[in-house]
């Protein structure tokens, strides 16, 4: 077993050395700089399935880090919930395959509202349908999964969490995100009182 583990562990490394690194990064964080940080709107995020999570957990770690982010549901946006939608905002969507249905729908009804909102899509397809239809796209490198059935969302998933982190990272030092800045937005529990120490 533990020879199988170091396996899935040296495979998912092996992944995220491969993501693919290009000047879509800066591209990304200039647009979420100008519409968030400029003109005062917000990031949404999106994504279906565990895709989904990933883009919410995104979203809170963006909103924790001084950059207002939130998490849209797809299949919620078409009862009602798109109209968190605001014309200054910019949405980034996360899809594997770069054809999820919801994901497409969802952007069809945000260019019928609001047009001019930019999109940033992560996807492992650079040939997909989703591609076309972004301001801007991050490739994952389409790695495979370590499912033992080659289907269920892991390694994707772990890329997802990184460039996310890394448009996280990145944003915060664009802003000069400081621990006091952290401490107002984060005030409970452990991290609340190091950022409160560090800001001392």
């Amino acid at each position: 077993m533990e020879k199988e583990i170091k396996k899935i562990f040296e495979t998912e490394a092996n992944a995220v050395r491969n993501i693919p690194i290009n000047d879509s990064y800066q591209k990304a964080i200039n647009i979420i700089y100008e519409k968030v940080h400029l003109k005062k709107g917000k990031l949404i995020t999106s994504g279906m399935g565990k895709a989904g999570q990933i883009a919410n957990n995104i979203a809170t770690t963006f909103s924790s880090t001084g950059t207002p982010a939130v998490f849209l549901h797809p299949s919620e946006a078409q009862h009602g919930d798109l109209g968190v939608l605001q014309e200054n905002d910019a949405l980034l969507v996360i899809s594997n395959s770069g054809k999820t249905r919801e994901i497409i729908e969802l952007i069809d009804l945000k260019n019928d509202l609001y047009p001019s909102v930019p999109v940033i899509v992560i996807t492992g397809q650079p040939e997909s349908e989703l591609v076309v239809m972004a301001d801007c796209y991050l490739l994952t490198g389409n790695p495979t999964e370590v499912c033992a059935l080659g289907l269920t969302p892991t390694t994707s998933t772990t890329i997802f969490t990184v460039i996310g982190d890394a448009l996280v990272v990145l944003m915060m030092k664009k802003i000069g995100f400081t621990a006091e800045q952290y401490s107002k937005r984060h005030h409970g529990g452990y991290l609340g009182t190091l950022s409160r120490e560090k800001s001392r």
